[in-house]
């Protein structure tokens, strides 16, 4: 069994997308020389993707300045099987241990990729999104195409979090990860002055060997 967990979304014909934007399309040409060339047109917020500050906050830092540092490293993933509001007592009662910096939720959300876009996905409240500021998170993955509620007014639940300073992450397929501990890789296109862009997601399984070492 591999070590690592893909965590990412497939872009494909059965990727939902979000009403509104231009999805993605993907064109394919071969020259005389049997070479293939491949285009890719896609909304930033495609699939599994990191939100910047700028996505909700007029002049907020741009998708250049997400932090690697907090993409990489110990997340806890937590389920929330039942929930469609994700309320403070929601998160409450996961007992996230004091100090945890990176949480990813795994909702029913997990079962709806590849199929059409659902609006009543599971996500977050303002008021649940700020208690993961205020309990120190830094970084919050959850597995759908928003961490806020489709009928929400406004961007209040985005704008807690980024001003907040904690890093947004979307469209996580998390429907084969058991709860734990893991440690996370996401990196995002290193693309400048985007509001958001796609990333490729793992999770690496600590081994009892690793966790010896880390309880130490």
């Amino acid at each position: 069994m591999s070590d690592l967990i893909d965590i990412s979304v497939l872009i494909g014909p059965s990727l939902p997308i979000w009403p509104g934007t231009s999805g993605w399309t993907l064109t394919n040409t071969s020259g005389d020389d049997g070479v293939m060339e491949s285009t890719l047109l896609c909304d930033c917020h495609i699939g599994t993707h990191v939100d910047a500050p700028a996505h909700a906050l007029p002049g907020g830092a741009t998708s250049e300045s997400l932090p690697l540092d907090l993409l990489i490293g110990d997340a806890m993933v937590a389920h929330v099987p039942d929930a469609h509001a994700i309320t403070p007592n929601a998160l409450e009662s996961l007992n996230v241990p004091p100090g945890t910096r990176r949480l990813l939720l795994r909702t029913r959300n997990s079962l709806l990729w590849g199929k059409a876009f659902q609006t009543d996905y599971a996500a977050l409240t303002p008021d649940a999104a700020q208690w993961v500021v205020e309990r120190g998170i830094r970084l919050l993955g959850v597995d759908y195409l928003s961490v806020q509620r489709y009928d929400e007014r406004g961007f209040k639940t985005h704008r807690i979090l980024l001003s907040g300073g904690v890093t947004v992450v979307e469209g996580l397929d998390l429907s084969q990860v058991e709860a734990g501990v893991y440690e996370l890789l996401c990196l995002p296109l290193k693309l400048t002055d985007a509001g958001g862009v796609p990333a490729r997601a793992v999770l690496r399984r600590y081994s009892s060997s690793d966790r010896d070492t880390r309880q130490r």
